[in-house]
């Protein structure tokens, strides 16, 4: 899945935020208002069929199916692209018809010998040539066309990318990496959880490590204690305005998401770094506060 910031200089209201995701005709758009304002698209299947394995592996293993893709703007401001399919067992050595496989939505199946921990494996380290990336991305590029919307934002951001798995092999509820430039990885252990929640969960995931990111950058670019207050000020004016309301771990999650945050909180402990540089922004909001008051004089 991919995560950044949807073009144009002002947040979008719901509505358009509707509008912008709504990309297949008849399909309900999933909106929700509280505790903070989300749309996401219905799912669209996109059919594929190729290898689920590298080229030169000792066993072949061919997948046939269809991914679903979506796309969801949160806050106005964070547009995502997210693409995901569940890899079952084929029932047999030979490839059905395509509307064999139009039946099963969101389901690839895989025909040739297959172990589960190790085709999760594969596909956490990137190297199946399964293409979900190019459709993630597609879906987000998609609502970023959509929009058409003037002028620029005054914040800088770039696209990060989340490669999950979800499989019932492993240690531990979840495992999070950064991974080389802006790619992150998720590996999750489950047992009888519904894929779209999964998906929910790692669009989340996904959301609140771009807020993380972005934040560490916008401050990293500001330097405080090397440029002028005035400056730092300026430079941060975005991310006040842009990012700190939006973190909200969790916000539609149920049981299993929770327990999940309560790893990655507990380490690498997203909140806690977030925090502690939202308080670095405050303090420089406090003192730039204190010395325009000194420069004011007191009063007479």
């Amino acid at each position: 899945m991919h995560t950044g910031l949807l073009r144009g200089r002002d947040p979008v209201t719901l509505e358009e935020s509707q509008r912008l995701v709504d990309l297949v005709a008849g399909e309900p758009v999933l909106v929700s208002r509280r505790p903070i304002s989300y749309v996401r698209s219905p799912a669209v299947p996109i059919g594929v069929d190729c290898a689920l394995v590298p080229a030169g592996s000792a066993r072949q293993v061919r997948g046939v199916g269809t991914v679903l893709q979506r796309s969801a703007i949160t806050g106005g401001h964070v547009v995502q692209g997210s693409a995901y399919a569940t890899v079952s067992r084929a029932g047999g050595t030979a490839r059905q018809s395509w509307s064999h496989y139009l039946a099963r939505p969101g389901v690839i199946e895989a025909i040739g010998k297959v172990r589960p921990g190790e085709l999760a494996g594969v596909l956490a380290a990137g190297s199946s040539p399964l293409g979900l990336r190019e459709v993630a991305s597609r879906a987000l590029d998609q609502v970023q066309r959509a929009g058409g919307r003037p002028g620029t934002s005054r914040l800088r951001s770039a696209r990060t990318s989340v490669r999950w798995v979800a499989c019932d092999e492993g240690q531990g509820a979840v495992r999070f990496g950064l991974g080389r430039d802006t790619l992150r990885t998720v590996q999750l252990t489950v047992t009888d959880q519904p894929v779209e929640a999964l998906a929910a969960l790692c669009e989340d995931i996904a959301l609140h490590d771009w807020l993380l990111t972005t934040l560490l950058e916008a401050v990293r670019k500001a330097a405080p204690g090397v440029l002028a207050r005035d400056d730092v000020l300026n430079r941060l004016s975005p991310v006040i305005d842009y990012l700190l309301h939006l973190w909200m771990p969790d916000a539609r999650g149920d049981a299993y998401s929770a327990g999940v945050w309560a790893t990655l909180e507990a380490r690498p402990g997203f909140s806690r770094q977030w925090d502690t540089v939202v308080r670095r922004i405050r303090d420089q909001l406090s003192a730039g506060a204190v010395a325009a008051l000194a420069a004011v004089g007191p009063r007479r």
